[in-house]
């Protein structure tokens, strides 16, 4: 599973996340590989991001 950031050119018509300065933007379905679920790691503990059936995200412990 790869991940891959990227960056919101102010000049980009078709950008669908607000503008933030130098934030990094991930999509959710790259993320997941459009399998719906990643394992996300911070520190020593695992969540798990799930995209619903309603186009929700879920993140859990």
């Amino acid at each position: 599973m790869s991940f891959h950031s990227e960056r919101i050119d102010s000049h980009d018509q078709n950008r669908t996340a607000p503008l933030h300065h130098s934030l990094p933007v991930y999509d959710a379905r790259r993320l997941t590989d459009g399998a719906g679920t990643a394992m996300i790691v911070l520190d020593d503990k695992t969540y798990q991001l799930r995209i619903t059936r309603a186009g929700k995200l879920i993140l859990t412990k």
